[in-house]
Parts: C-alpha cells; sequence; structure tokens
C-alpha cells in the first residue's frame, strides 16, 4: 500500500498523505492541520495523565514528511500550539530545534482557535503568520469549515474520524479526509488530539488513513 493516494478535488491533483496531511504537487506544497504542538504538557499541567514527546514525534514526523516529498513551502491549517501554556520553555526550545534544521524553508500559519488563544509563535521561527483565508489555485486555506464565496475550502477544525464496523460488536475509529462539493475537511496532524466520528453524507467521500497507507471507504 503505496503512503499516499492522489485524488482530483476543484480540478487539481492532491496526495492524501497516510501521515494525516495533503501534498500539493503543483505547488510543492505540505499542509497540515490542527498538530496542537505542546498539548500534552497543558495536560500534565493540569495534573492529567498525559504522554511524553508528543511534541518531539510530532516533529520528527514532520521531518519525515518533508524529506519524502519535495516542499517549497509548508503550510498549517490552524491550531499550531494548543494553548498559552504551550510557551514552556521546553516546548518551544524543541520546536526552535526543529525550525533551525529548515531555515530556508518559508512556512504560513493560518490562526485557527487555539491560535488565538495560545497567541503566534515567537517571531524567532520565521513563521508568517495570517488570519485567512490563503488562496491557493483553486482552494481557500483556512482552519474552520466555512464555505468560500468562490474557492474550494480545505480546512481543519474538526478533527474528522470515521468508524468502521467488524464483527460483533467490535469496530474502529480511524482519521480521515472528509471531501465533499464545497468544503473539505483534513484529519488532525498532532498526535494527542482526539477525534469528531463523521459520516458519509450525499456526494462526500471519505478517506481512512492507517496502517500506513490511504484507501477509500466504499458506498
Amino acid at each position: 500500500m503505496k503512503p499516499y493516494l492522489p485524488v482530483t478535488l476543484a480540478g487539481a491533483e492532491l496526495w492524501l498523505l497516510a501521515d494525516k496531511a495533503i501534498y500539493y504537487p503543483e505547488h510543492r506544497a505540505l499542509l497540515i492541520a490542527d498538530i496542537h504542538l505542546g498539548k500534552a504538557a497543558v495536560y500534565r499541567k493540569l495534573g492529567q495523565p498525559a504522554p511524553h514527546g508528543t511534541t518531539q514525534g510530532n516533529l520528527q514526523r514532520l521531518d519525515r514528511l518533508l524529506t519524502a516529498y519535495p516542499c517549497d513551502r509548508l503550510i498549517f491549517l490552524g491550531d499550531f500550539l494548543h494553548a498559552p501554556e504551550s510557551h514552556a520553555a521546553a516546548t518551544l526550545a524543541a520546536i526552535e530545534q526543529w525550525r533551525e534544521q529548515h531555515p530556508a524553508l518559508p512556512m504560513t500559519l493560518i490562526r485557527g482557535n487555539h491560535d488565538e488563544r495560545a497567541g503566534d509563535p515567537p517571531a524567532s521561527l520565521n513563521i508568517e503568520v495570517i488570519s485567512g483565508p490563503l488562496l491557493l489555485g483553486p482552494f481557500a486555506l483556512q482552519h474552520e469549515p466555512d464555505p468560500h464565496p468562490t474557492r474550494h475550502v480545505l480546512a481543519g477544525h474538526v478533527h474528522p474520524v470515521f468508524r468502521l464496523h467488524g464483527l460483533g460488536r467490535q469496530s474502529l475509529r480511524l482519521p480521515c479526509f472528509y471531501l465533499n462539493e464545497r468544503v473539505s475537511l483534513l484529519p488532525a496532524f498532532g498526535e494527542f488530539t482526539g477525534g469528531f466520528q463523521v459520516k458519509r453524507k450525499g456526494a462526500g467521500k471519505i478517506y481512512l488513513t492507517g496502517d500506513g497507507g490511504v484507501w477509500a471507504v466504499s458506498s
């Protein structure tokens, strides 16, 4: 199984990546939604059990994608940092070190609802921050899945997952891309993010990610 699945959306070719991102080959752009860096640290500060190493793990996954796909631009579709507490020294040091490995790569953050609370990334990260939407080809890139008057929307925010049913009561929830006629959703890139279960409606198409591959949910 390939780690990506080419699809045509709004007349453009996109690659849905098994690692919960989109590669736009025409523009050599990597699209990432809802990475939520520093979220686990916020939960631990509140006294709740949360895994260690999620920030490093997410950044390592990003590194692998930047190595695998030729990128001229990295675009975050909102929720880069999870909360004000994500500005903790250890979290920012890890992000700074990661950024130093890609000094020439242009990066853009389209503010999401968590970014509004957390505040923008430090200027030293050299990440362009905009309120959105960002127009690229036939697409409006934004955080909230609100329709755009002239473009097809690629958005995050929802963290879509789909439940597969097996024998008896067995089931499995997997992150998914949910492509629709006017607004399409990316899965959350971050590992510690949860998900909102979606159901296929009308002409919508669901593509699951898991086990290193991407595949369509059959009708």
